[in-house]
């Protein structure tokens, strides 16, 4: 009989070592190597994998290809245009965001269209998940099931069992199986568990999803090999003490991953955003310094969304620049801009700035804005309220085109805005732009400062 293998594994990253160092060589963090022991036994899982042959891709078809469509079209949005059978999906965040509130969810959506849905929880009993899911739906059917499960063996049992069409593992980190040693949420253990239910839901067509904590790095805690497996991975963001939630993709083999979904936490569960815009402006202050309005283009949705600066004087050594909800190395790229190009005395004064509503900007359309929001802030020059601002800014100051403008410029005359400030080469290269904006066509950042006071 083989003896039992020992092997030093990193937390983080998965890599392993067959003695202890205190630096992973594959991340190179430090003190992450834990020891644990394999069992050597035989492969239980391996009807798991269908016997499957090659085919010629000509004669495989996929014009009857089935999604899953929950009816939360926020969710499906992001998902693109619903569930894949078979498809496996990661939905990751931080404890308490409310990424076992939307699995239930999503979940109960699936059961009411009349499929068979397997929840199960790790972390709860089946009577506090019957509590929740009571408060959250109305119609409880009898096409969901629950179970109080994290041996992975008994839990393929139940798939076996009541052939589902979909499974929700709340979480993956309090699984195990006895065929590895160590504990519940180590790498080996989590690994291995996802890969064995990802073979599972390949071979059955089960739309199979995957709950995962977030590290307080932001990365799935965990092995980062669990997110190369699954098919999508989902984020779940927000502030802790706003109600305001944004579900991000961030991999997604069957649709795109620049589409965000926006919900909003309830005591009745997660409640679809149809316009944030209107909720991300509703707390606006009027005649404010450092007060800016920009449209951003989540994937194909364009939204409204308030960015807030505050200039003060350093009362330490070494100034201050932090942003939250934007790249702070972004943030101290257009701060030298401002002073170089500019002639803005920022050297000695602390910078904040802030995005409301817990949105993370990545459009570069919102570069403007910042720039605008920080002179604003400096000069205590307020920012009229009827204007919007879009424009990549270069080290140069120049202001640069973006895409979607029209999309951009719909929203914000939706939202009841006169003017917008944008880049002149969007108007030279998009002529068909139909709005009744007042269009402020600039080049560099200095003809757009000049809207200040105005």
């Amino acid at each position: 009989m083989a003896k039992d293998k020992s092997m030093f594994v990193c937390q983080e990253c998965g890599s392993q070592s067959p003695r202890w160092v205190g630096k992973c060589p594959g991340c190179d963090a430090w003190n992450t190597l834990v020891e644990e022991k394999t069992r050597h036994v035989e492969k239980k899982h391996a009807h798991l994998i269908s016997d499957s042959k090659p085919v010629v891709l000509s004669q495989v078809s996929t014009k009857d290809e089935e999604r899953y469509v929950t009816g939360i079209k926020e969710f499906d949005n992001v998902m693109g245009s619903g569930i894949v059978r078979g498809s496996v999906t990661l939905i990751g965040g931080d404890p308490g965001i409310g990424k076992s509130t939307l699995a239930l969810q999503v979940s109960c959506a699936l059961s009411q269209k009349g499929n068979r849905v397997l929840y199960v929880s790790g972390e709860e009993s089946i009577r506090q998940t019957s509590l929740r899911a009571e408060r959250l739906i109305q119609k409880p059917t009898d096409s969901m099931y629950l179970v109080s499960q994290v041996d992975l063996a008994v839990i393929l049992e139940h798939i076996e069992q009541f052939s589902p069409d979909a499974v929700v593992i709340d979480s993956i980190q309090v699984v195990y199986t006895s065929d590895i040693l160590s504990s519940p949420g180590s790498v080996s253990q989590v690994r291995e568990c996802a890969a064995i239910l990802t073979h599972l839901a390949k071979a059955k067509g089960i739309a199979l999803f995957l709950i995962g904590h977030v590290t307080k790095e932001g990365a799935i805690a965990g092995p980062r090999v669990l997110e190369h497996i699954v098919d999508t991975v989902l984020y779940f963001e927000g502030e802790r003490y706003s109600s305001y939630r944004i579900l991000r993709g961030t991999k997604n083999r069957f649709g795109s991953t620049n589409e965000i979904g926006v919900f909003e936490m309830t005591g009745l569960g997660l409640k679809e955003v149809d316009n944030p815009s209107e909720i991300f402006l509703s707390e606006r202050p009027v005649n404010s310094s450092g007060s800016v309005v920009v449209p951003i283009v989540e994937g194909t949705r364009p939204f409204l969304v308030e960015i807030q600066g505050l200039v003060s004087r350093s009362a330490f050594g070494m100034v201050r620049q932090k942003a939250q909800g934007f790249d702070a190395n972004r943030l101290a790229l257009l701060i030298a801009v401002l002073e170089k190009r500019m002639g803005l005395s920022l050297q000695d004064k602390d910078v904040f700035v802030n995005v409301v509503g817990g949105v993370k900007l990545i459009d570069p359309a919102a570069d403007l804005a910042v720039v605008v929001t920080v002179a604003s802030a400096l000069l205590d020059k307020p920012v009229p309220s009827d204007v919007v601002f879009i424009g990549e800014v270069g080290l140069a100051a120049e202001v640069r085109s973006v895409s979607q403008i029209s999309a951009r410029l719909k929203e914000a005359e939706k939202l009841g805005f006169k003017r917008c400030v944008m880049p002149k080469n969007n108007l030279k290269a998009g002529s068909d732009i139909k709005t009744n904006l007042k269009i402020v066509a600039v080049e560099n950042v200095r003809q757009a400062l000049e809207v200040l006071g105005k």
